[in-house]
């Protein structure tokens, strides 16, 4: 039976929809971030860039967001209710601000990651430090891996993911003959996209395949396996398709890109608060995280408070 695991982690949130012993969904939501999807805010007109266009400045410190479309009559320094429609997401260093759109009703937050997938209708089960990791068993660090390096591996061959800003590229390789090699890689690409949270703008690239009627059945393969809504294109001669999916917030990869110091940071907080008591007071990490966790004491806080060991952070001394 399909499940939800979820991890309140330090600096993050963890959940994982796993099914016969693998995971299909791996979801993280990180402390402190911004606006998130769903959430209705008042925000002040700051700027106009265009006759459908602006920038808004949320209430409560909740940052910049672009508008579209502009409420007819609005002008700049006019007070409004918004509502965010995609979440802001870091593209080689640079925010993408968050995406909003005019609304009404009262001020709330949005969903959290547990809310979400509590939505969802399937059992949610709580993981916690002292118990066994049901994460790792079911795979996590592989989904992690797969989501840093690119590189995943399916039945006749593998795919290898690229991470741009204007589209997530999947090329495809593998041994002859290309018609069964693309099914197959149809099938894999379409769960990558669900386990790593990929919308946007996708882009295929499939061997060249022999002709129209293997095309189509590779076409017909992404309509099976891929769950509605998304858009998606002929596969040309060249065997390139190009898939369009709703974009609600940054994929697992993009997240990890816009902070891999951060995501390694983390991963070693989820690391040490599993050791068996007595915790140690010392660790020895890479000189990055030590200078990340130097920066963000409070994380080091909630890892004392639930080992019961006040730790430090050494930096790793360079051969």
């Amino acid at each position: 039976m399909a499940e939800w695991l979820y991890e309140a982690g330090i600096g993050e949130a963890r959940a994982a929809l796993v099914s016969r012993g693998r995971i299909w969904k791996a979801r993280i939501e990180l402390a402190g971030g911004g606006p998130r999807e769903g959430a209705v805010a008042r925000a002040r007109l700051v700027e106009i860039n265009g006759p459908r266009t602006g920038k808004v400045t949320l209430a409560d410190r909740g940052g910049d967001a672009l508008l579209e479309p502009l409420p007819r009559g609005v002008t700049q320094g006019a007070t409004l209710t918004v509502r965010i429609v995609r979440e802001g997401i870091v593209e080689r260093g640079r925010l993408r601000l968050p995406k909003a759109v005019p609304a009404d009703g009262a001020p709330h937050p949005g969903l959290t990651l547990r809310d979400r997938i509590a939505a969802t209708g399937l059992p949610v089960r709580e993981c916690r430090a002292h118990e066994p990791d049901r994460l790792e068993e079911a795979g996590w660090s592989e989904v992690l891996d797969e989501a840093l390096t690119g590189d995943i591996a399916f039945p006749g061959g593998w795919l290898r993911m690229a991470i741009t800003p204007a589209m997530t590229l999947f090329d495809v390789d593998g041994a002859p003959p290309h018609g069964p090699l693309s099914i197959a890689a149809a099938h894999a690409v379409a769960q990558a996209l669900e386990r790593h949270g990929i919308g946007g703008s996708i882009g295929i690239d499939f061997p060249t395949l022999a002709d129209k009627a293997e095309r189509q059945a590779v076409a017909e393969a992404i309509d099976a396996a891929l769950p509605q809504p998304f858009e998606r294109t002929a596969i040309n001669g060249f065997g390139f398709m190009q898939v369009v999916r709703r974009r609600a917030r940054a994929s697992l990869p993009e997240q990890i890109m816009a902070d891999p110091v951060g995501h390694a940071a983390r991963a070693l907080l989820r690391q040490f608060e599993r050791l068996p008591p007595p915790a140690p007071d010392t660790h020895i990490v890479p000189e990055p995280v030590a200078r990340w966790l130097a920066r963000r004491p409070e994380l080091t806080d909630e890892l004392a408070r639930r080992t019961g060991v006040a730790a430090h952070f050494v930096a790793e001394e360079r051969r």
